[in-house]
């Protein structure tokens, strides 16, 4: 895709992402918007998006972010990035009214794309890394490369992650001849956590069970516990990232209260078990390692309804290693 010829004649230039953004969003959104503002200039362009997490006011015109989504008229051309549609909360009548639609994305559970122009490589670990094969090297600055680097590191979890690739490593070193502190953008948008986050992580670790002879864990944080530390969902990022990092699980769920007998589910796993098959069976999504759903149900309702697909696919790669 050519990106600038998609959008050659847009008088106005709509930018979106997923509800509860993460630091890939955030980055990807940030550098198209970024790029297209030195690249368009005649063009209104507008950036939509719940309001991140604090620790990403480092990206140039943060301030910028339109959290409000106070915008009356169809877009020209409006870019859905890092999900489909219906998790673009209040940006969705954007995205419906818009007279063309383009979607990049890198999540498998949305391989066909759902735009009239889709970019989603599945095959790449972050929608930053995408988004860089479709920006003019020649057009890059120090600015655009911060926001694909944060967006790369969080998807990849600072190259830990299985997604990362040895494309991925050239890109980031790419972008880090830009000379940017990468170090600091490492440690205080990835690693640093407020006080009342390391409080809330505690007590997930603490109240975590283990089951399955110890190869899944669970935690749970309801509203209350939320109330009580003062803590939003955004604070509850990379709680089960830690209970995925416990040795011996193939496999961690972690669940908080969103409304009456409703959670939100983040799973992460090792090459034991697929969890974008699970999330995806309960109508979210993500990758093979990280995926994500809503649920409704009692804990122990959504815990059980999870158990069976995550103990299924365990047993059959079980049966796999054993015939092999």
């Amino acid at each position: 895709m050519d990106l600038l010829k998609e959008c050659a004649g847009a008088e106005s230039i709509g930018i979106s992402t997923h509800i509860r953004p993460d630091g890939d969003a955030v980055g990807s959104s940030m550098a198209l918007y970024l790029y297209l503002k030195k690249q368009c200039p005649n063009a209104e362009i507008k950036l939509f998006m719940e309001t991140p997490p604090d620790c990403f006011r480092y990206l140039k015109y943060f301030g910028d972010i339109d959290s409000a989504y106070a915008y009356d008229k169809p877009f020209d051309v409006f870019f859905v990035l890092d999900t489909v549609p219906d998790r673009l909360g209040e940006a969705e009548k954007f995205f419906d009214c818009a007279k063309k639609k383009i979607n990049i994305d890198h999540h498998i559970s949305n391989k066909n794309g759902c735009g009239d122009v889709n970019v989603v490589l599945p095959e790449i670990g972050s929608t930053s890394e995408v988004l860089y094969g479709l920006l003019d090297e020649a057009y890059l600055d120090t600015d655009i490369a911060v926001a694909l680097y944060t967006g790369i590191i969080h998807d990849t979890g600072v190259f830990q992650y299985s997604n990362t690739t040895p494309q991925t490593m050239r890109v980031a070193a790419r972008l880090m001849e830009f000379d940017f502190p990468f170090f600091k953008i490492i440690e205080e948008s990835f690693y640093q956590k407020t006080y009342r986050q390391n409080q809330i992580l505690g007590r997930a670790l603490m109240e975590s069970i283990r089951f399955m002879d110890g190869r899944c864990i669970v935690s749970c944080v309801d509203k209350s516990m939320m109330q009580f530390y003062d803590v939003k969902p955004a604070d509850l990022d990379g709680i089960v990232n830690q209970l995925r990092n416990i040795k011996g699980v193939n496999c961690a769920v972690f669940l908080y209260e969103t409304g009456l007998m409703e959670y939100k589910v983040s799973m992460r796993s090792d090459e034991m078990v697929d969890v974008s098959k699970v999330a995806a069976y309960f109508g979210g999504g993500g990758h093979m390692r990280a995926a994500g759903c809503t649920m409704k149900g009692t804990v122990h309702d959504v815990i059980n309804n999870l158990s069976l697909h995550i103990e299924k696919q365990l047993k059959e790669k079980e049966v796999c290693t054993t015939e092999s």
